[in-house]
């Protein structure tokens, strides 16, 4: 069982940054893709990033590229969210994942990520 546990969310203004943390445990998890999602009330959840076992593969959807950088430290089990130039409609919960590591597969697909934490508020006014 992975557990992954989230940090580093708040309220911030349009235009600025945050950086999410995530750290796993029960689990060495340097051989599998992980992942950053977010959820919004009534809407499904979302894949934002995703960076493969070795780092040298990151996948982003369309609307926070050139906006957000995922980024991974195997030797502290952890995945990192850096988000700059932050808007009102990145407003959600996020949540870090956990792709099984059956399989050197790594990208944004919501079904392939059967572990997640509880999830950090990131709120952005304008």
């Amino acid at each position: 069982q992975v557990n992954l546990l989230e940090s580093g969310g708040g309220s911030v203004q349009a235009g600025e940054s945050l950086k999410l943390s995530c750290v796993a445990s029960g689990y060495a998890v340097s051989s599998r893709c992980l992942a950053w999602f977010r959820q919004v009330p009534g809407k499904e959840r979302e894949g934002v990033a995703a960076v493969a076992s070795g780092g040298d593969r990151v996948y982003y959807a369309d609307s926070v590229k050139g906006r957000f950088t995922v980024s991974r430290d195997n030797d502290k089990n952890a995945i990192y969210l850096q988000m700059d130039s932050l808007k009102p409609e990145d407003t959600a919960m996020y949540y870090c994942a956990s792709h099984t590591g059956r399989s050197s597969w790594c990208g944004l697909d919501n079904d392939e990520f059967p572990y997640t934490g509880q999830g950090v508020q990131v709120t952005v006014s304008s």
